[in-house]
């Protein structure tokens, strides 16, 4: 009962906003989504080493992103839309920050020493030496030694198939977590096929059927006016005219920016 309030809340929300953007608006929407933002985060959190919080934060940027795009026409759930959004902004951070992570000159020397003495260990130890005995040799906590051994390893290059997480039994790569040059065009393909379907929707029924069957399943016009029970001339008919109120949809949908 509460989901179903708040789903019909949201939709209330996107036609005021659609009608009349504001940020009061936008807030009450970033509010309602916010489980939906903290639950990707905590997903990419179990991934990667960046903390739960500075994800959860970046991802309301792309929750915002998604208010903005969103119109009501496109056939889909919002939160589905946004996921996209919200988790993408995650990883293009996660991406870019990844690149200009800097080193503490004194984790920079512990390192160095701690290839001496895990050496020295390892002989004497018969065995690879555990955190604590590297800690204890080189009279630091165990916690900065891990700290400083991460952050070296976070520099060094990986391999795209490197597991970095684990979702139950499957094994998360690096790849995997990274958006490719594919990723965006993906996202906008798919923005584009939803506002179709949309405008599509707006049809009258066998007009949208004869576009259908014609262009989408590529069915021969005889073939189509037989399946919606008209004549093959009636058929290009309503093609004609339903390409015209498309155009006329879409473009209403996307007004074209006026020059200054």
């Amino acid at each position: 009962m509460a989901t179903s309030f708040v789903c019909s809340r949201v939709i209330e929300l996107l036609t005021a906003y659609s009608k009349n953007p504001s940020v009061k608006i936008r807030n009450q929407l970033v509010q309602l989504n916010i489980g939906l933002v903290r639950k990707i985060a905590y997903r990419v959190s179990q991934q990667c080493a960046e903390p739960y919080e500075d994800l959860e934060q970046i991802g309301y940027l792309g929750l915002i992103h998604a208010i903005e795009r969103f119109k009501l026409n496109q056939g889909c759930a919002f939160s589905s839309f946004a996921v996209p959004y919200i988790r993408g902004e995650m990883l293009h951070f996660l991406r870019d920050k990844g690149s200009t992570i800097k080193i503490p000159r004194r984790w920079q020397e512990l390192q160095k020493e701690g290839q001496r003495v895990r050496k020295e260990l390892a002989e004497t130890l018969g065995r690879l030496p555990k955190d604590a005995e590297m800690a204890a040799a080189l009279q630091v906590s165990v916690q900065e030694w891990r700290e400083s051994k991460m952050a070296v390893q976070n520099r060094l290059p990986l391999s795209l198939d490197a597991t970095v997480g684990q979702m139950l039994d499957y094994p998360v790569t690096l790849g995997e977590t990274l958006p490719d040059s594919r990723y965006y065009a993906q996202q906008n393909l798919e923005e584009d096929r939803q506002q179709l379907q949309g405008a599509l929707g707006q049809l009258e029924e066998k007009t949208q059927a004869a576009i259908e069957f014609v262009y989408l399943r590529e069915l021969p016009r005889k073939e189509a006016a037989h399946r919606i029970g008209v004549s093959p001339m009636t058929v290009t008919r309503r093609l004609q005219r339903g390409i015209e109120q498309l155009v006329s949809i879409l473009q209403a949908q996307n007004p074209e920016p006026v020059a200054s």
